[in-house]
C-alpha cells in the first residue's frame, strides 16, 4: 500500500493541476508518484486475482485456464 503522505500528495498535485497547473518539475513528480501507485494496485489486484476460484450454479469450477496457469506458476516457484 502506499503510504498516506504520498498519496495526498498525488491528490494536492492534481487539484493544483486542475486550478492552477504545474511546473514540470511537479508533472514529472505527479507522474512518477502515479505509475508507483498503479504498480502497487496492479499487485494488490493480482494478488486477490490469484485467490479467486470461479464456481456455477451447478457447482462445477469454472475458472478461466489462464487463472489456473497463474496459479500453478506461482505454487511452483
Amino acid at each position: 500500500m502506499l503510504p498516506k503522505e504520498r498519496i495526498a500528495r498525488i491528490n494536492e498535485l492534481a487539484k493544483k493541476a486542475k486550478a492552477e497547473g504545474l511546473t514540470e518539475a511537479e508533472a514529472k513528480e505527479q507522474s512518477k508518484l502515479r505509475s508507483e501507485y498503479l504498480q502497487i494496485f496492479r499487485s494488490s489486484m493480482l494478488g486477490t486475482l490469484e485467490g479467486v476460484k470461479i464456481i456455477d450454479p451447478l457447482g462445477e469450477d469454472v475458472t478461466p485456464e489462464k487463472l489456473k496457469k497463474l496459479k500453478n506458476s506461482k505454487k511452483l516457484h
